[in-house]
C-alpha cells in the first residue's frame, strides 16, 4: 500500500495537483480542532464544517482525548494559540467511537499476542507508566468531550480569552451536537450518577 501511495504521490506532483491546496501556515479562521483519528472523519469532518485547506489547525488522536495535561495534544494547541493565532478551539468527538469501550487490559492482552513481552510491560509499569489511565476508554462520548473541554479550560497555560467548545459529530450525516450544559456541569462536579444520554 505504501508503494502505491508513493506512485500516486509522484504523479500528483508531476501534474501539479497541489496547486489547488496552496495555503499559508496561519489558520485563516483562527480555529483549532481536536478530533478523533477515525477514518470516517477524514473527509467528512472538514466537509461538514466547511473547512478547506489553510482554514484550521486539525489535531487528531484516538478518541479526541487528552491523556496527559502536558502531552502532545496540549503542546500542539499551545503552539497553535500562541504562535499561529488560534482564538477558538473545537473539541469534536463522534458517534460509534472505537475508543469508547477499550481498557488497558484488553489492549495489553492484544499486544502480548503480537509478541510484546510481559517483561517489557512490567518494566514500563515499574518506570511509572499508568496503563489504566493512558489506555483507557470512556463511558459516553458526550462525557469524554466535556472532560476534554474542562481540561483545556482549566489548563494553567491556556489563555482565558480562547474560546473552547465541545461537540459530537454524527459519523453518518456529519451533524454536530453541542455538549450540553448538564454534561459539562456533571464533569465539573464529578457527578457520574446523572443519567446522561449519549449520541
Amino acid at each position: 500500500m505504501i508503494d502505491e501511495i508513493l506512485k500516486f504521490n509522484k504523479e500528483f506532483v508531476e501534474h501539479k495537483e497541489y496547486e489547488k491546496y496552496r495555503a499559508g501556515k496561519y489558520p485563516e479562521k483562527k480555529l483549532a480542532i481536536l478530533s478523533c483519528m477515525d477514518t470516517r472523519l477524514t473527509a467528512l469532518l472538514p466537509a461538514a464544517l466547511g473547512i478547506k485547506n489553510g482554514d484550521a489547525k486539525i489535531i487528531k488522536n484516538a478518541g479526541a482525548v487528552i491523556t496527559h495535561p502536558f502531552g502532545s495534544v496540549v503542546r500542539s494547541l499551545l503552539v497553535a494559540i500562541v504562535e499561529l493565532g488560534v482564538e477558538e478551539v473545537m473539541v469534536i468527538g463522534h458517534t460509534d467511537c472505537g475508543v469508547q469501550h477499550i481498557d488497558s487490559e484488553m489492549i495489553l492482552g492484544h499486544l502480548k499476542k503480537r509478541g510484546i513481552s510481559v517483561e517489557n510491560v512490567e518494566l514500563l509499569k515499574y518506570a511509572g507508566v499508568d496503563f489504566e489511565k493512558w489506555l483507557c476508554g470512556f463511558n459516553t462520548v458526550m462525557e469524554s468531550v466535556a472532560d476534554t473541554v474542562h481540561t483545556l479550560k482549566e489548563h494553567p497555560l491556556i489563555p482565558k480569552d480562547v474560546t473552547i467548545r465541545g461537540f459530537v459529530m454524527d459519523t453518518v450525516t456529519g451533524e454536530l451536537y453541542p455538549v450540553s450544559k448538564e454534561v459539562e456541569e456533571n464533569i465539573l462536579t464529578g457527578d457520574e450518577s446523572a443519567d446522561v444520554s449519549d449520541k
